[in-house]
């Protein structure tokens, strides 16, 4: 393409715009690595059929999202420094062709059921035809980028090598303490000084209907109170308005959809502990066979520290009740009581396997990896 003033200014733009975008991304799934892993191996099951079996792929997911999450932000370093023009320029066309790609398929199939891509973390949900169209609008200055590659690209090989592996030494580095602790910014329900659920036993649930008008389109949503007054007021209401949907409110539920804490029993005790007075500790455990000697450590130290300070402890866990029990047994806590909820509520509520969180008065009072148990028990 021609090289001009009007032809780099554009080019700057564009760069910087996808560029801002691409640190963004790469940032939020950097803070949770694991998250974006769990979101990899979602996307193994959706695309495994009888021809081919991505399955094979899942015991390398979290190496697998921490080479996304480093390419995604090394394009965006050197679109914004302007290092290795060219190169970017083809690396980010690959990212974008893939990425569009795969959300074309979420999108505008049936098949896979995944609705939500992950490509902002859980910072930014997005539906996944927002996330094609989002996709789509980035493919413009990326084109741009790489039609006018070449326009006053200057030969800088040693500071762009400096910058290519500054920017590549920085993620991997982020991304292996978020690993290795518990997010370093908490973008889920189950985040330090969340309120869980209501604790003030006067707010009820409420019902809401919302009607349509029949002969303007004119919609409104009433509570029951308000739809009574509408009744006493016009005998005729129903001739002139249809019900269209009604929706609840509950201010007692917990902002957690889906989770529960269950006996081996099936009986849901989840409300009950969220929403007691008393300190409340919760163990989490994802995968029993998956825990280390020093998460074994740790659950026995947090433990001893629940019981030194009379706090409630209880381990919630996806296992079955016989494995749990065995655990109980091999780890000498046999008194430990263990509940029982779906995996991904788990790892939702803390990526560490194991993980302690604690509560009162459907409070989050605060959340720690097992290897940072110290802070907890100090």
């Amino acid at each position: 393409m021609k090289d001009n003033k009007t032809i780099y200014i554009i080019n700057v733009v564009s760069r910087w715009f996808v560029g801002l975008v691409f640190l963004f991304s790469s940032f939020v799934k950097g803070v949770d690595p694991l998250g974006t892993a769990y979101k990899i191996e979602e996307y193994f099951a959706a695309w495994s059929g009888s021809v081919l079996n991505f399955q094979v792929f899942l015991p390398m997911s979290t190496f697998i999202a921490v080479a996304l999450i480093v390419c995604e932000f090394l394009v965006g370093v050197l679109l914004l420094t302007g290092a290795f023009r060219r190169l970017s320029a083809w690396l980010l066309c690959a990212m974008m062709l893939f990425f569009t790609v795969s959300t074309a398929l979420d999108a505008f199939s049936t098949t896979y059921g995944i609705s939500d891509c992950g490509c902002f973390g859980d910072a930014v949900k997005l539906t996944p035809l927002q996330t094609f169209l989002k996709n789509v609008v980035l493919d413009i200055p990326m084109l741009y980028i790489l039609l006018t590659r070449n326009v006053r690209r200057r030969r800088r090989t040693e500071r762009d090598t400096i910058i290519t592996l500054l920017a590549t030494a920085l993620m991997v580095f982020f991304c292996i303490y978020n690993i290795n602790n518990e997010p370093c910014i908490d973008f889920r329900p189950w985040k330090k000084g969340a309120q869980m659920m209501n604790t003030d036993p006067n707010l009820k649930a409420e019902s809401f209907t919302t009607y349509e008008n029949i002969a303007t389109g004119e919609q409104m949503e009433l509570t029951t109170a308000q739809l009574m007054e509408q009744y006493n007021a016009d005998p005729a209401f129903e001739e002139h308005w249809k019900w269209v949907s009604s929706r609840v409110v509950d201010p007692n539920e917990i902002a957690a959809p889906g989770f529960s804490m269950m006996d081996s029993e099936g009986n849901d005790y989840a409300v009950d502990f969220i929403s007691s007075p008393d300190t409340l500790v919760i163990a989490t455990i994802h995968h029993l066979d998956k825990v280390k000697p020093r998460g074994i450590e740790a659950l026995q130290a947090a433990y001893a520290y629940a019981a030194q300070h009379n706090y409630v402890f209880v381990l919630l866990t996806a296992a079955l009740p016989e494995a749990a029990d065995a655990f109980k047994q091999e780890i000498e806590l046999p008194d430990l009581e263990v509940y029982y909820a779906d995996e991904k509520a788990i790892e939702t509520m803390l990526r560490s396997n194991p993980g302690f969180i604690m509560l009162q008065d459907a409070k989050v009072l605060g959340k720690w990896h097992y290897r940072n148990i110290d802070k907890m028990t100090k």
